[in-house]
C-alpha cells in the first residue's frame, strides 16, 4: 500500500464526541473532518460498528477516515451502544435500538455546523450490514452507502444458517462478539464511571449463541433487518463489493439483481477483507473509488463514476490448492447488467461418476437409472477451511482429495478447450435417505492432471428444508425426493486438460453441524444434474486490464508490538481412541498505542472435537481473552463457550469473567438445553 500525506484537505481530529441519543444514552464517536469545514462545511460519512475505535480498530481507520477526510469530507467512527467508549449494553447483532441509534447519528450530524446536510454511511461486515439495514429505513439525510462483505437475508446467507444447516460460525461469531461486548471502557475517556459502565455491560451480557439457537427456522427474528424481505425498501445509490474467499460473496449480485436504484457491483478475490487491504491479492485502489463514489452521491459531481460495468469480477485462474495465498491470479471482467446477457446455464447430468456434457444446453430428466449411495464419515470436512475466509490464520480449504474419499464423486472428462464461469452453480439431486434428519453437502472443485483438488466452491443443505426454510418438514426414510442445492457465487476458468469436479457428501463437520445420525443418501443418476453459469471465454471483458489504482491510504496509526502474535491451525488424529480434532488460535499478542500508552491483546482459541463416527460426538469450544493495560489500570475479560449435543437436544456452557489486575472482579456460568428442531 502506499501511504500519502499530501492530500487536498488539511484535517482536524476530535478523538472523542459524545453524541446523544433519545433514550439519554450517549455513544463515542471519533471524527476526521476539513479544517476548513469551520466555514465550509462538507457531507458526513459514517462508519458504525462494536469493535472498539479507540484502540482495536484504531489502525485500520487510521488509513481510511482520515485519507476520506482529506478528500472533503467529515468521517465519523462511531462506537455501538454498549461497546469501546459508548454507553450502553450490547444485546444482539442488528435489533431494533441499533437501527434507530444510527438514524439519530445521522440525524445529529446532518445538523452539526461543519456538516452541509448531507451523509453517506461505509462499512465492511457489521459496518456493511449497518449501512444497508439503515438505508432501508429511509433516513432523510442519507444519500448514498458503500457496503463491503455483507448480506441482505441473515438466516440464509450469513454466518447461521447456510442451506438451513448450523454453520459452527455461528458459535465461532457469538464467541467473539461474548468478549467484544463484555469489554470496558477506556478510564482516560470516561473517566471513574468506566467501572460502572463495565459492570452494566457484565451483568446484562448472556452469550448470543443461545438465542441464535432458538431461532433454527426462518422466522420474524432473522426476517427483522433483512433487505431481502423487500429490496423496494433501499432508495438510495448502492456500491456493493466482497471476496470470493469470503463467505460473504453471494449478496453482491443479488442486490445489483434486486434493487432499483444506481448500483455497483464489485468482486475480488478477496477474504473478508476492505477491497484496499484485500487478501489474496490484488488489493485494489478502493479509497480512491470510494472518493469519486462520494464525489458523486455526494457533492454531485459529473464524474463519471456511474459509467461502465454494473459489475467488476475478478476472473479467478487455476491455482493449485492451498490454505492461503499471496495473490490469486486472474483479470478483471465487466458485465453491463445483472443477470448479465452474456453468462447462460449450462446444464449436464449425473451418470455413472461423471458429468455428462450437456445436451442442447440441457439435461432431459429421467425416472430410470441407478442409485448411487454414500454415507460420509465425519472426517469429511477438516479439509474445509473457514466459512468467512480471513486468511489468517491460513484458513482456505485444502486439497480436496481427502475430503474425496468420504464423498461420492462425479468427474467431468478432461476438457478439451477453456471453461469460465461467472455467477452461481446449482445441483439438483432425485434422491432418497435413510434418516427423517440429513444433510448433503456439494462441492465444486478444479482437478489438475497431476490429480490436485483446489475447491471452487460449495453449497450445503438441510434436506428438511429442501422447499421451506419456515416450515421445514422430517423426510420419509427410502422416499425419492428433489431437492435443488445452490452453491456460493464464484468467478473461475478451468484451462484445458482439467476436469470438474462435483463431490457430494453427508457430512461437512466442522463447517457445518451433522445430523443426529449418519444417513445413508442415495442420487439417482441421469435425473440429478449441476448447472454451470457458464460465461464465454469469446465475451468482451469489457474493463481496462488494471481498472484500478494502486491501493492507498494515510499512514497507519504508531503501534508496537510488545509480544508476539500466534497463528495456528491445526488438524488431529488419534487413533487409539478415534478422538479427531480441529484447533485453531489466532493470538494478535499485545500491541501498544504510542499516542495513547495503551496496551491491549487479543487471543482466540477454538476447538472441535469428535469420536469416531458418533454423530453426536461433535463439540465445539471458543475461548477468548482480552486485555487492556496502562498504568496502575489492569482489566481483563475472559469468556467461553462451548456448544454439544445429543440427538434430540442443543447444550450450552458458557464462562464470562471479569478480572482488574489478578483479582476476579465478575463471574457468571450459563448452562442451558436447546431442543434441536430437525436439524
Amino acid at each position: 500500500m502506499r501511504y500519502v500525506t499530501n492530500l487536498p484537505y488539511e484535517t482536524k481530529e476530535e478523538e472523542h464526541v459524545t453524541i446523544p441519543m433519545s433514550d439519554g444514552v450517549r455513544l463515542s464517536a471519533h471524527i476526521w473532518r476539513p479544517t476548513s469545514s469551520d466555514q465550509e462545511p462538507v457531507p458526513a460519512v459514517l462508519e458504525y460498528i462494536p469493535y472498539r475505535k479507540r484502540d482495536l480498530t484504531a489502525v485500520r481507520d487510521s488509513i481510511h477516515h482520515p485519507y476520506l477526510a482529506g478528500h472533503g469530507y467529515a468521517c465519523v467512527r462511531v462506537d455501538l451502544r454498549g461497546t469501546g467508549d459508548s454507553e450502553g449494553v450490547l444485546r444482539d447483532e442488528y435489533l431494533e435500538r441499533e437501527q434507530a441509534d444510527a438514524e439519530e447519528v445521522l440525524a445529529w450530524l446532518a445538523e452539526q455546523p461543519w456538516c452541509d446536510g448531507g451523509t453517506g454511511m461505509m462499512g465492511i461486515s457489521w459496518g456493511a450490514f449497518a449501512a444497508l439495514q439503515v438505508a432501508a429505513r429511509r433516513p432523510p439525510s442519507l444519500k448514498a452507502i458503500a457496503i463491503a462483505s455483507f448480506t441482505d437475508d441473515r438466516h440464509a446467507d450469513d454466518m447461521h444458517y447456510m442451506g438451513g444447516a448450523l454453520l459452527s460460525d455461528n458459535l465461532a461469531e457469538a464467541g467473539t462478539m461474548f468478549a467484544y461486548g463484555t469489554c470496558p471502557p477506556d478510564p482516560a475517556v470516561v473517566g471513574e464511571r468506566w467501572r460502572e459502565m463495565w459492570h452494566e455491560r457484565l451483568e446484562n451480557t448472556e452469550p448470543w449463541v443461545l438465542e441464535w439457537l432458538r431461532h433454527q427456522r426462518r422466522d420474524d427474528y432473522w426476517r427483522h433487518a433483512s433487505v431481502c424481505e423487500d429490496y423496494t425498501s433501499v432508495r438510495c445509490p448502492v456500491l456493493a463489493s466482497s471476496g470470493w474467499a469470503d463467505g460473504y460473496s453471494n449478496a453482491v449480485t443479488r442486490l445489483l439483481g434486486n434493487l432499483d436504484v444506481p448500483r455497483k457491483g464489485l468482486i475480488g478475490p478477496w477474504s473478508h477483507k476492505f477491497p484496499h487491504l484485500g487478501e489474496p491479492g490484488p488489493a485494489i485502489g478502493y479509497l480512491q473509488e470510494l472518493v469519486r463514489w462520494w464525489d458523486h452521491w455526494l457533492k454531485g459531481v459529473d464524474n463519471g463514476v456511474m459509467d461502465g460495468p454494473m459489475l467488476m469480477a475478478w476472473m479467478q485462474d487455476s491455482v493449485p490448492p492451498s490454505t492461503s495465498y499471496e495473490e490469486r491470479p486472474g483479470r478483471w471482467v465487466g458485465e453491463p447488467d445483472w443477470p448479465s446477457p452474456h453468462i447462460r446455464p449450462v446444464t449436464h447430468p449425473l451418470t455413472r461418476h461423471t458429468i455428462e456434457p450437456a445436451r442442447d444446453g440441457t439435461a432431459a430428466a429421467s425416472e430410470s437409472g441407478a442409485a448411487m449411495t454414500v454415507r460420509s464419515p465425519l472426517s469429511v470436512g477438516q479439509f474445509a477451511g473457514k466459512w468467512a475466509s480471513y486468511n489468517a490464520p491460513p484458513d482456505l480449504p485444502y486439497d480436496q482429495r481427502e475430503e474425496d474419499g468420504g464423498s461420492l464423486v462425479f468427474d467431468s472428462e478432461p476438457l478439451t478447450e477453456p471453461v469460465e464461469i461467472l455467477g452461481s452453480p446449482s445441483v439438483e439431486l432425485d434422491l432418497s435417505v435413510s434418516e427423517p434428519v440429513a444433510l448433503v453437502a456439494a462441492r465444486l472443485s478444479d482437478v489438475s492432471p497431476d490429480g490436485a483438488a483446489t475447491r471452487v466452491s460449495y453449497g450445503i443443505l438441510n434436506l428438511t428444508r429442501r422447499d421451506s426454510t419456515e416450515s421445514p418438514e422430517p423426510l420419509e426414510p427410502g422416499r425419492r425426493y428433489r431437492a435443488t442445492i445452490p452453491l456460493n457465487g464464484v468467478a473461475q476458468a478451468f484451462p484445458p486438460g482439467h476436469r470438474i469436479r462435483l463431490s457430494l457428501s453427508t457430512s461437512y463437520w466442522p463447517l457445518a453441524w451433522p445430523a443426529p445420525k449418519p444417513a445413508l443418501l442415495s442420487v439417482h443418476e441421469h435425473s440429478s444434474t449441476l448447472t454451470l453459469p457458464v460465461r464465454p471465454v469469446a465475451e468482451p471483458d469489457e474493463v481496462p486490464s488494471s481498472p484500478f489504482g494502486e491501493p492507498e491510504g494515510t499512514p497507519p496509526l504508531a503501534m508496537t508490538q510488545v509480544t508476539p502474535p500466534e497463528e495456528r491451525w491445526d488438524v488431529k488424529r488419534d487413533l487409539i481412541d478415534y478422538r479427531s480434532e480441529l484447533d485453531i488460535v489466532k493470538d494478535r499478542g499485545t500491541v501498544r498505542f504510542e499516542d495513547i500508552g495503551l496496551e491491549a491483546g487479543r487471543r482466540a482459541h477454538e476447538r472441535y472435537t469428535t469420536v469416531a463416527d458418533d454423530f453426536t460426538s461433535v463439540g465445539g469450544e471458543t475461548t477468548w481473552t482480552m486485555r487492556f493495560q496502562r498504568d496502575d489500570w489492569d482489566a481483563r475479560v475472559v469468556t467461553r463457550t462451548r456448544l454439544t449435543c445429543d440427538e434430540t437436544d442443543f447444550f450450552v456452557d458458557a464462562t464470562l469473567d471479569a478480572y482488574e489486575a489478578d483479582r476476579r472482579v465478575f463471574s457468571r456460568t450459563w448452562n442451558e438445553k436447546v431442543p434441536r428442531d430437525l436439524l
